[in-house]
């Protein structure tokens, strides 16, 4: 495989795990825009532990999985006394004063980064990738799934039926600050060089994109989501520039024709985004299509038997 491809899938079957870190806390009605701050401690975690000590990939990426986890877990308690968009701030502060604290450590090595000694292929990144996705939908099938998404459909509710909500609301939190740790040591091991800056604001926004317009409702959206915001980039990459060919071509004219602006991709999914955003506004999938599709399913193959 080229190295552009294993790149593209490193990158696929990390945002998906990260996805599955911010989806968590979603599934439960809790917005967390602090993913970025997660990923960076999982991240600097298993390059410190690397490039300090030697310790092997296994070792350096479970601890920064666990200290994420276990940072979400303590954070959760005062966080989630906030709501709506409060909470929302609150995470964002949480990932701004994370990105802080490394800017400013030369233990970490501040605005210059860390180079990590120990690399991982891309099949490392797609099994783990595999192993999560495989263990948020038996996850979601659980009974702690369940009280999941009734906390999310109503939590008065889910309250008042003896459901205790906080604490569901608390694990789901550190369980996704475990996940997005595990993306920033799979992102640290595979670049083999980590900086603050590559955990900034805008990587919160986008995962939480991923989520959101995937669809909060099953286990589904996140993996859609994810995989469609990661490709369609890439899949513009290739398909502006022979566009923009084939509408020369037509219109006549001669001649070698220049690519088209690369801003012109980020302009297109913008605009995606948005149609997205109002013609799906609960996700490209949900309970209801999910539903659905399981219904046909049977039917068809109940009409085969008979």
């Amino acid at each position: 495989m080229s190295g552009y491809w294993a790149g593209i899938l490193t990158i696929l079957a990390i945002n998906i795990i990260f996805a599955y870190g911010i989806f968590l806390p979603v599934a439960t009605g809790q917005l967390n825009l602090g993913g970025a701050g997660f990923q960076a401690i999982g991240a600097y975690g298993a390059a410190f532990l690397s490039a300090s000590f030697g310790l092997p990939v296994p070792v350096t990426i479970g601890v920064g999985m666990l200290v994420a986890g276990i940072t979400g877990y303590l954070i959760a308690f005062p966080l989630l006394r906030t709501r709506g968009v409060y909470l929302v701030l609150a995470t964002f502060a949480f990932a701004e004063v994370v990105a802080g604290l490394i800017l400013n450590s030369d233990t970490f090595g501040g605005a210059m980064g860390l180079s990590v000694p120990a690399f991982i292929d891309w099949h490392v990144a797609v099994i783990a990738a595999a192993v999560v996705t495989v263990f948020i939908f038996y996850l979601m099938s659980t009974r702690f799934g369940l009280t999941m998404r009734a906390a999310h459909d109503d939590e008065v509710v889910t309250d008042l039926m003896g459901v205790n909500v906080r604490g569901v609301q608390v694990a789901a939190f550190a369980i996704g600050g475990a996940l997005a740790g595990l993306a920033g040591g799979l992102y640290a091991h595979s670049f083999n060089f980590v900086e603050i800056q590559s955990f900034n604001a805008l990587v919160s926004i986008y995962v939480l994109l991923y989520v959101l317009l995937g669809g909060t409702q099953t286990a589904w959206g996140p993996l859609a989501g994810a995989t469609f915001f990661t490709l369609l980039p890439e899949a513009l990459r290739t398909i502006l520039p022979a566009l923009k060919s084939s509408i020369y071509w037509l219109a006549g004219a001669e001649g070698p024709v220049a690519a088209p602006d690369d801003s012109w991709r980020f302009v297109i999914l913008g605009a995606l985004t948005i149609a997205m955003m109002v013609l799906r506004p609960e996700g490209l999938i949900t309970r209801t299509l999910v539903e659905r599709i399981s219904f046909r399913r049977s039917n068809t193959d109940k009409g085969a038997l008979a």
